[in-house]
């Protein structure tokens, strides 16, 4: 008997213990939404970018020029003689107003009021926050921000619809250089 149940454990051991096999899995993901989301990424900065040329084209008068950041932006009161511009740290004061492609007002000066901003200390939409680099004081410049440089996909919580192009008319008031 006890033989008999020592051949069973050592039997139920050995047939019972063999290695693990890897199973297949149940849902093969090839990363198609992925590429779902880049092409339709691509159609829509295409349909904005023409949107964007053909408004430039309509302003004649006007020479809006080309970041390196991906908007466009034309001077409409440009100092000349002094160079400074924000840095990281420092402490800015500005006004801007917010229109769609179409030139209707999303937000006012008024409706904002002056604001405050520590450069790159703060958060600002990608397309403003790199704008202002660019700007020395009193400068007045005019924005055209596709919607990956606005508010994007989400857009604000208020008037700002999903993937919506802006045009901002920004006034750079004042700069103090952080010396720290």
């Amino acid at each position: 008997m006890k033989n008999l149940l020592f051949l069973i454990i050592m039997a139920s051991t050995f047939l019972g213990c063999k290695s693990p096999e890897a199973r297949p899995p149940v849902i093969v993901n090839s990363g198609s939404f992925i590429k779902e989301s880049v092409e339709r990424n691509k159609a829509l900065n295409k349909i904005e970018r023409e949107k964007i040329q053909k408004l430039i084209a309509s302003f004649s008068d006007k020479e809006f020029m080309t970041s390196e950041n991906g908007f466009w932006y034309h001077y409409n009161s440009k100092v000349k003689n002094d160079t400074i511009t924000p840095q990281f740290g420092d402490y800015i004061t500005y006004t801007f107003d917010v229109s769609d492609l179409d030139g209707n007002e999303i937000y006012s000066k008024s409706d904002i009021g002056e604001q405050k901003y520590i450069m790159d200390k703060e958060e600002l939409f990608s397309g403003l926050r790199e704008g202002l680099k660019l700007m020395k004081p009193t400068e007045n410049i005019t924005f055209i921000f596709p919607s990956q440089k606005a508010y994007g996909y989400y857009g604000d919580e208020n008037r700002i619809g999903t993937n919506v192009p802006l045009i901002c008319n920004v006034n750079l008031k004042t700069i103090t250089q952080n010396n720290d």
